[in-house]
This record gives C-alpha cells, sequence and structure tokens, in this order.
C-alpha cells in the first residue's frame, strides 16, 4: 500500500509508475485524491463543531435565562447529532479510500527497464555454459522414468493434471537438495521457521495477493482461509502490527514450505512434465530491513548472491535478468529473476525471484520499527528463493544426464545421498512396473 501522503503530493508520479507497470488504473488516482480532500474536510468540520462544544459547554454553565439555556442545549443536540453523521460519513471515506489504495501499484525504482511482458527483461549476467551432448539426450520426463524418480501419471490419477509422484531416487534428490540448501542459509545465520501454508485473507492481503490475485489460490472460501503460494506469505507476516526496535534489523528469516498455486489462464503453457505445477515444495527467504534505499538495495543483492551460490555448488548454468517494469507485480519495486538452463526447453527458466518492495506490504501489515530518534517508521520488506522443487530438479536431471543413462550427483549433494556420485536408471524389470 502507498502512502496516501505520497499519492497526495505526487498523483503524476503513480499514475507513470502503473503505467509503466502496464497497469490501467483509470481514474483511481483522481478518486484517490477526491476521497481524500473530502475526508479532511469532514475531519476539518468535525474537529470545529468539538470545539465549538467544548466552549458551548462552559457558557452553558455560566446561562441565567431558562429560555436561553434550552436554546443551548437544543443547539448542542443538533451539533451532536452532526458529528454523529459526519463520524459515519468520514468512516465510509476512509473504508473507500483503503479499497482504493489496495490497488494502487508501487512505482517502479527508475533504473528498471522498460518493456511490457517478460520478453524485454535485461539479462545482466551469466553463469556457467550450458552442457553439449555427444548423445541425443532426454528430457526430465523421460529420465525421470527411467531413473525410477517420477511418476506423473500415478499423480494425475491421485490430484489430476498438473501433479506428480517423486519416488525412490526423485524424493531421495529433492530431500537432498533442501537440506543442503538449508544447512547453507542456516550457516548465513537466517533464522529458520515452520510456518502455516492455510493462512486468512487479511494475510494475503498485507503481503499484496490480494485483492486481484485470487484466481491463482486454492481458498477456502467458507473459512475465510487460502492456500499460500509462497511462504513469502507467511513469513513476511510474522510480525504485522508489531513495533520493532532498530537495534533487531535487518530480521533475516528462512521457511520450508509447501506452496500451491492454481496457474489459471495457462492452460496450453508447459503443460508436459515439472515446469508448470499445482503443488511445490520451496525454501523462501525473507528480510525486513530500516527504511534506507541503500540498505535495502543491500539486501536485495545479498538475497539474489545466496541463490546464486546454491546454483553454483549445484553445477548449473544460470543467468540474472534486472526485470522490465511491465513484467513487476502491483507491489515490487524491483526484481531480479534468476533462470536456470533447461536443456529440453533449449532455454534459460526461471527459477528464482529476488524482489524487493520498499514499505508496500509493511503498511498494509503495519509492521513498523522504531527508531534512533524514537520516531516510528515501516520496515522495508524483501524476498528470494532460496531453491524450488521440482523445477531445480528439471536442471539437475536434465544438465546431469550422462550417455549410460546415469545422472551425475554434484558434489555439494553427495554428504546428503550417502555419499553417491551418481544415479543409475533402472534394470528392465524394475522399470517395467
Amino acid at each position: 500500500m502507498l502512502d496516501l501522503r505520497f499519492v497526495r503530493t505526487s498523483p503524476d508520479q503513480v499514475k507513470r509508475g502503473a503505467k509503466r507497470k502496464g497497469l490501467d488504473v483509470g481514474d483511481l488516482v483522481d478518486r484517490v485524491l477526491a476521497a481524500d480532500a473530502e475526508h479532511r474536510e469532514v475531519l476539518r468540520r468535525v474537529e470545529d463543531l468539538r470545539a465549538a462544544q467544548k466552549r458551548s459547554g462552559k457558557e452553558l454553565a455560566a446561562l441565567k435565562d431558562e429560555a436561553a439555556r434550552r436554546e443551548r442545549i437544543e443547539r448542542d443536540r443538533e451539533a451532536k447529532a452532526e458529528i454523529r453523521g459526519l463520524e459515519e460519513r468520514m468512516k465510509a471515506l476512509a473504508a473507500d479510500l483503503d479499497g482504493m489504495l489496495l490497488r494502487l501499484p508501487s512505482p517502479p525504482a527508475e533504473e528498471v527497464p522498460e518493456g511490457a511482458t517478460e520478453a524485454e527483461n535485461v539479462e545482466i549476467r551469466r553463469w556457467g555454459e550450458p552442457p553439449r551432448f555427444e548423445f541425443e539426450p532426454l528430457d526430465h520426463v523421460d529420465l525421470g522414468e527411467r531413473l525410477g524418480a517420477i511418476d506423473i501419471g500415478r499423480g494425475a490419477r491421485l490430484a489430476g493434471s498438473r501433479n506428480y509422484v517423486l519416488r525412490g531416487p526423485g524424493a531421495r534428490l529433492e530431500w537432498a537438495v533442501f537440506h543442503f540448501a538449508m544447512d547453507r542459509m542456516l550457516a548465513k545465520g537466517f533464522v529458520p521457521l515452520s510456518v502455516p501454508v492455510l493462512v486468512r485473507d487479511e494475510t494475503m492481503v498485507g503481503t499484496g495477493y490480494y485483492p486481484g490475485g485470487e484466481d491463482q489460490a486454492y481458498r477456502v472460501a467458507g473459512d475465510g482461509l487460502s492456500l499460500v503460494g509462497t511462504a513469502e506469505v507467511p513469513v513476511t507476516s510474522l510480525h504485522a502490527g508489531e513495533i520493532l526496535s532498530e537495534a533487531d534489523l535487518p530480521r533475516r528469516y528462512v521457511a520450508h514450505s509447501a506452496c500451491f498455486r492454481r496457474e489459471a489462464g495457462a492452460a496450453g503453457r508447459d503443460t508436459k512434465g515439472l515446469y508448470r505445477v499445482h503443488q511445490f515444495q520451496k525454501i523462501e527467504q525473507v528480510v525486513l530491513c530500516v527504511a534506507e534505499e541503500a540498505v535495502s538495495v543491500r539486501e536485495q543483492e545479498g538475497i539474489l548472491g545466496n541463490a546464486e551460490e546454491i546454483l553454483q555448488a549445484l553445477e548449473l548454468p544460470y543467468r540474472v535478468v534486472d526485470v522490465c517494469a511491465g513484467d513487476l507485480g502491483l507491489g515490487q519495486v524491483r526484481k531480479f529473476d534468476v533462470e536456470t538452463w533447461m536443456p529440453s526447453r533449449g532455454a534459460y527458466g526461471e527459477t528464482h525471484s529476488a524482489s524487493r518492495f520498499h514499505d508496500f506490504q509493511a503498511r498494509r501489515l503495519g509492521i513498523r520499527y522504531r527508531d534512533a530518534e524514537g520516531r516510528t517508521q515501516f520496515v522495508h520488506t524483501l524476498n528470494n528463493t532460496v531453491v524450488a522443487s521440482p523445477r531445480i530438479l528439471i536442471a539437475l536431471l536434465e544438465n546431469h544426464q550422462r550417455a549410460d543413462g546415469s545422472v551425475h550427483v554434484p558434489e555439494a549433494l553427495r554428504p546428503y545421498l550417502g555419499g553417491a556420485d551418481r544415479i543409475d536408471p533402472l534394470g528392465p524389470a524394475t522399470a517395467a512396473e
């Protein structure tokens, strides 16, 4: 949520920011300004009436004439009725303002590249070289079946399309990746959390997923609960309504959770395999820091670096892109995506998104801190994937496959797989199961 004072003083910047993001907000900014002006005018009238009532009360005590006293009492009664009516109008205006402010986007940082879609994201660096195979490589679906690691058919029978089962070496590989990644994050001082994945609507609103993203979430409407699409939602909301001490910032958290996304509108896109599924596992890193641009930028660079270190240890080629304005979400000020090479796609596929929000989420959630001068300010929030499965399994299986059908295990994962340096395919009898 934007600071109303910022909207009031910089409406053109807000409108320009929405236009850069490709969001049609219509006359929303003007309606916010009109409602704000009326709210302030009604508030002024209420304050004037209350001040007049206070004076009248003192004057009434001094009045001796009974007719004058009755007239003053009646006038005060009418003023009270007017105040009640004005207060109801103020409540309605405040609710309207809140509703409209929830739909206004954060303007992108000036350095964010222009563009309308992900095709216009700007590559800023690469690490590693895509493998060159001297044999016909398999995609992760065929590899997974031969290894006895992936069972998409049974997953679909259990839960419908875009579902899967990891079995045997697939499940073990996923666990190994998560254990390795979590150990790396704990070594960096991040505080681990185990959080709910079924949350109240106000938590989804607080992090910016509602209103507007309801069609992407699995909702338990009767209970006012939703399954989260990322641990960012409960972790960022952990300190909702609290005032933290500046000395305790930054707060750096890491959480492993199941994630759920309906992928509404994605029919026909990436339908084969594990790239776009309804349920997955993810380790997410979240940072709350002081409201200083330089600090916020530094923290974003830090969480981006954490993700890159994981991919490098997994020996996976990747690139980092600066996400263009039109591909940013409602609250994001700047975002870097990390895309990992996936041979079956012949391209890099998104595996991580490092976002900074300034105080957009903190205002919605009421997360503040008291600075050295005793003033309260809203924190800045940031988040990024540490690792997500099954997309990371696509990259691991496809990039590390060998001509004999086995898959190379990166050294970093071997301690978590009993020292194994490869995953071998199943024998014919087992594979035909």
